[in-house]
């Protein structure tokens, strides 16, 4: 049995790529919220909260964005990028 995309991007023993492959499927089925957790996440590589980002972006997840670019608790790289 397969994990669900979320439990794939957030689990370490995974293959970075699958992870990837993880997070554009969030992507497309426009899953918002998730990416917006992978984002906040400190434990998740610094590459892979960006492709989370680049996911709200494509989603055109404007709320989620703002959000992200105000919480201080997220990484500055990923505030600017979210305020974009």
């Amino acid at each position: 049995m397969t994990q669900p995309p979320f439990q794939t991007a957030v689990t370490p023993n995974i293959p970075d790529e699958q992870r990837r492959e993880a997070i554009d499927e969030l992507t497309s089925n426009n899953r918002t919220t998730k990416l917006a957790v992978l984002v906040r996440m400190s434990g998740l590589s610094g590459g892979l909260r960006r492709q989370a980002v680049d996911g709200l972006i494509s989603c055109s997840a404007h709320d989620l964005l703002n959000e992200l670019a105000a919480d201080r608790s997220v990484a500055p790289a990923l505030r600017k990028k979210a305020d974009r």
